[in-house]
């Protein structure tokens, strides 16, 4: 079986700056391109060629298979979308970030925090946190109690920040121009940053989705109340806009008290893209 290798922040840069305060981490970012899936075994099927190996490293280094990417990217890619539609920034490029930055799912920081972009604590952040050695050994890291505050939070870093105004007048669409900006407005210091983040999405065809929100597509009734994600033990839903702990409970014939305790709510708050266990 063949084997293809990408990786985020092999190395990281020390080099800090008066910015260091802001949100994201500045890093260096080395990949391998990814051949054609090739295999040494004549009667293999395509499926069994596709499943191949891959480094990924972002503040720890992981392993994943090409079928785990897509697996991450069925779990987020709505969460991307609302993301996009909320805040302007395509959901080809917000998938990519994450994948690159969370090992797709697979780095430490977001198996035990849900942070997904590798954001820091910083003097603003008041609730919990996980440290991790990163530029500094057991520096702060921010904890969420959902993937998608930690997707929100990186769409935040970047509507928040003068440096990536400029990002804004690009369209939408346009995932390339957003990938050399990213760049250009110093997210990353790797020069070759915005080819990794243009290989991924386009490996991936994550503009699809870029393009499914411009041309104004809504999740109708069927996809609206479908289960995104499901296992043998859980299953999981992703919040939508009129949800609340009672309906959930009556579609889902479970208790609210249920469904604070298996999700380790203080109260009934939910918000929009957040992922919750539902059985």
């Amino acid at each position: 079986m063949a084997c293809f290798i990408f990786s985020c922040g092999a190395s990281k840069s020390k080099k800090t700056t008066a910015n260091r305060n802001k949100t994201v981490t500045t890093r260096t970012i080395t990949t391998a391109k990814k051949p054609n899936p090739v295999s040494n075994n004549p009667n293999a099927t395509s499926e069994e060629i596709t499943e191949q190996s891959e480094e990924l490293e972002a503040t720890s280094k992981v392993s994943v298979t090409y079928s785990s990417v897509n697996a991450y990217i069925d779990s987020f890619r709505e969460v991307a979308k609302q993301n996009m539609q909320q805040y302007g920034i395509p959901a080809s490029i917000i998938l990519a970030q994450g994948i690159l930055e969370s090992g797709a799912g697979n780095g430490r920081l977001c198996k035990e925090a849900n942070n997904h972009f590798g954001i820091k604590c910083h003097k603003e952040w008041n609730g919990p946190s996980i440290t991790h050695d990163d530029d500094a050994a057991q520096e702060c890291f921010r904890k969420y109690q959902d993937p998608a505050d930690s997707y929100r939070d990186h769409s935040l870093f970047l509507t928040s920040r003068s440096r990536y105004n400029k990002l804004f007048d690009l369209d939408k669409d346009d995932f390339k121009g957003w990938a050399k900006g990213l760049k250009a407005a110093g997210y990353a210091t790797d020069p070759k940053y915005p080819s990794k983040l243009i290989g991924i999405i386009e490996r991936y065809e994550l503009d699809k989705y870029d393009k499914e929100v411009l041309k104004g597509k809504t999740i109708d009734s069927q996809e609206r109340n479908e289960v995104l994600l499901a296992s043998k033990k859980d299953t999981f839903y992703i919040i939508q806009q009129g949800d609340t702990l009672y309906s959930l409970s009556k579609k889902f014939n479970v208790s609210v008290e249920e469904l604070k305790k298996i999700n380790g709510l203080k109260d009934n708050s939910l918000s929009i893209g957040q992922k919750i266990k539902v059985k």
